[in-house]
């Protein structure tokens, strides 16, 4: 397995050890990744075991004053994202979302979770415009015909875990050269969410100059990898109660260090996996309001 592949197999065992995923669904799912039923039953039980021994410590959020019935942050301005389609490599199509910001302060490439081009992103895509950056969402899933084209949410996750790593990279360059014609002159950002998030890093380790800025969220940074290449200023996003993701960010840190670029790591209390996805069951409106936050005000300072 690649490493986003052994990524996805634990964040489905991780599901089903929490209680959001049947062991069957789960079972299920980790076929269609093409596991073989004793390597599937290995990982739940190794991934309860995990979760058992390293139970973390609920320690309540501060910060912010969202509170379950505040509207999910960036939304109030949030200008609604349209489909587009732009050329990508070796001749292909690449199918995305784009939101214009009335007067663009930079560009922000949006990376999906491994469910791919989902409303819940065109919606993020939308609030970075109205927050006044420009932003592109690129489905990973177009050379596939595009991720409406699966019905079977699971399916276009483990369709997403068969794409090769240096197609990804290929695809997302696609897209920040798109960005960078549609708001000339402006910097550009890059930020991801869960394996959007681990897209991000790898987008960094790969090198890519034209980045001033990245705010991976809850991500896991590549084994060994090294940020040399890249000139961006990062703020890594992490929820304290997501210790699989967690366990990642020294070594993120080290390479930032390494690299002498700017860099900070916010770690929401009280917050898991996925904390920022409003459409999801680990939502965590106090945490998401505070990256939220932090996040625009990154961009201010990197981006313009």
């Amino acid at each position: 397995m690649t490493p986003l592949q052994r990524y996805i197999a634990e964040e489905i065992a991780t599901d089903h050890v929490e209680g959001l995923l049947s062991r069957r669904e789960a079972l299920r799912r980790l076929g269609l990744l093409g596991m073989g039923a004793p390597a599937a039953v290995a990982l739940l039980a190794s991934c309860a075991e995990s979760a058992q021994q390293s139970a973390p410590t609920t320690t309540t959020a501060a910060g912010s004053s969202a509170s379950p019935s505040s509207p999910p942050p960036g939304t109030a301005n949030a200008v609604a994202a349209t489909p587009i389609t732009f050329p990508g490599p070796e001749g292909r199509t690449l199918q995305a979302a784009w939101a214009e910001a009335a007067q663009p302060r930079g560009g922000v490439l949006v990376i999906h979770e491994n469910r791919g081009l989902t409303d819940h992103i065109r919606s993020v895509t939308g609030r970075f415009a109205g927050a006044g950056y420009s932003a592109l969402a690129v489905d990973l899933l177009s050379e596939e015909g595009g991720t409406a084209t699966f019905t079977d949410q699971a399916a276009a996750t483990a369709a997403l875990s068969k794409i090769p790593q240096d197609r990804f990279v290929a695809d997302l360059r696609a897209g920040l050269t798109e960005l960078g014609r549609r708001v000339p002159g402006k910097r550009l950002g890059a930020t991801g969410f869960c394996f959007g998030g681990g897209l991000t890093w790898l987008l960094l380790t790969s090198g890519t100059p034209e980045l001033a800025a990245a705010t991976p969220f809850y991500g896991p940074f590549p084994d060994g990898g090294q940020v040399t290449g890249s000139k961006a200023a990062v703020l890594a996003v992490y929820g304290a109660l997501d210790a699989r993701v967690d366990a990642s960010r020294p070594a993120a840190e080290a390479a930032l260090d390494q690299a002498g670029l700017p860099h900070e790591s916010y770690v929401a209390d009280n917050a898991d996996h996925a904390f920022f996805n409003d459409t999801g069951p680990r939502y965590q409106p106090t945490a998401a309001a505070e990256a939220w936050r932090r996040v625009i005000d990154w961009y201010g300072r990197y981006l313009g």
